[in-house]
């Protein structure tokens, strides 16, 4: 099984559509690691697994554990992580906490938050050998409205600026996440790197999700998630299976016991 690379990712660009899903644990890495080129360790995690409202809490100490549990099961694709709320706010800080976390996770790269505003920061850490994976336009960390974005004049300028401007700086793709679609075809075609999207249309080079929606274990459904099943509703039921065999002793039976 050959790993892929970064080189591999930059040249599906206008060919071949990028597969991304979200990981924080052996199980689901294993699982995507047969299928997609790119496993996401995001801060998503707060969310999903901690019942965080917002990924602010998120430390860098929790992405590197979760971060361990996914490379040390992943052989094929490509691994990123998310950097955590203020963990990038300037260069020097940003290169230590990245450096931290692809030294303990052995992650192929990182992604961090932002556009214009940070892309001196990306420069300093690609000119340091470190990967890392952009993200535009709705911004978890930081945004206080979850809606669409780019749909005024003002905004569309402003994440065109943020797409140049990260491309610029070398990052080796970017997620732009609920960006409108005029905008995501618009910012495709003119950077050099892939676009990931996640709500930001078909015409990107590659799409990302939170496993847990994808499955329907979690109880957000926003337009831009397609729920492929409902694994909440199997879960449910063989819970109470197994409730109802304990209690009519049903379970354990000789084939369940040591003799």
């Amino acid at each position: 099984m050959q790993k892929i690379t970064i080189e591999n990712i930059l040249k599906k660009k206008n060919k071949i559509p990028i597969t991304c899903l979200t990981s924080y644990s052996k199980s689901t890495a294993q699982i995507l690691d047969k299928e997609c080129d790119i496993v996401l360790v995001g801060d998503s995690l707060g969310n999903v697994l901690y019942g965080m409202k917002s990924t602010k809490n998120v430390s860098i100490e929790t992405m590197i554990l979760h971060g361990k549990a996914v490379r040390n099961f992943v052989k094929k694709s490509l691994v990123v992580v998310d950097m955590p709320y203020k963990t990038y706010e300037n260069k020097f800080s940003a290169y230590k906490n990245a450096k931290k976390i692809i030294k303990t996770t052995k992650c192929d790269a990182v992604k961090l938050e932002g556009g214009k505003k940070i892309s001196k920061i990306i420069k300093y850490l690609v000119d340091k050998r470190i990967n890392v994976m952009g993200h535009i336009g709705l911004l978890p960390q930081s945004s206080t409205n979850f809606k669409p974005k780019g749909k005024s004049v003002s905004q569309k300028e402003k994440i065109l600026k943020d797409a140049l401007s990260i491309s610029n700086s070398g990052v080796f793709a970017m997620v732009l996440e609920c960006v409108v679609k005029d905008l995501a075809k618009k910012i495709t075609k003119i950077v050099p790197v892939p676009t990931i999207g996640i709500g930001s249309s078909k015409f990107c080079d590659g799409q990302v999700l939170v496993t847990d929606d994808i499955l329907g274990l979690s109880d957000l459904s926003p337009k831009f998630v397609k729920r492929y099943s409902n694994i909440k509703k199997t879960i449910k039921k063989s819970v109470k299976n197994y409730v109802k065999d304990v209690k009519l002793r049903r379970f354990p039976s000789n084939k369940n016991s040591y003799n």
